[in-house]
């Protein structure tokens, strides 16, 4: 890619980021849907030991476009900043979703990364792009966390009572 399309596949992506608002947020995931997913999340975590968080970016600052950070590393930066690597078992998981490009990425802790390989992420991924490109955000997320959850349960059985370590509300951002 030259340098001037790569300027204009910035500037593109920065119009896409400053597009999205927070209004387009809360009509993705308005709070019956941020409710279904803490439900989702808390029965989840009954069923098995992981801890996951799911955290919504409506838009990216025009800075963080510019400078060419990637979704990835938007949701690496993330599972730092709000600690889901710092969980007693290594087994924290980040739901990373760009809403503004409508992707998704999904951060594991070690211990998780070690046992689920990238098709099934992909697959949990791909379940929330493929709904978002229809508008179905509800239906889309709350069937990715169930095959997240049933992946984890599978691998991270619970055994018993224990605290919850990370809060399970969606994070709107």
């Amino acid at each position: 890619m030259t340098d001037s399309s790569s300027f204009i596949a910035r500037c593109r992506r920065a119009l896409t980021h400053l597009r999205s608002t927070a209004a387009d947020g809360r009509r993705a995931f308005p709070q019956a849907t941020l409710t279904a997913i803490e439900d989702a999340i808390a029965k989840g975590e009954l069923a098995h030991t992981a801890e996951v968080r799911l955290i919504v970016e409506t838009s990216l600052n025009p800075g963080e476009v510019f400078s060419g950070i990637s979704n990835r590393e938007r949701a690496l930066a993330l599972f730092a900043q709000y600690g889901v690597w710092d969980t007693e078992d290594n087994c924290g998981v980040l739901i990373y979703i760009n809403l503004a490009e409508r992707k998704v990425d999904i951060v594991a802790d070690r211990n998780v990364g070690r046992r689920l390989g990238p098709a099934e992420w992909q697959a949990i991924c791909q379940t929330m792009t493929r709904g978002y490109a229809s508008g179905a955000f509800h239906d889309s997320t709350l069937q990715a966390l169930a095959t997240l959850n049933d992946l984890l349960a599978q691998h991270f059985p619970a055994n018993g009572a224990r605290s919850n370590q990370l809060p399970n509300q969606a994070i709107i951002i």
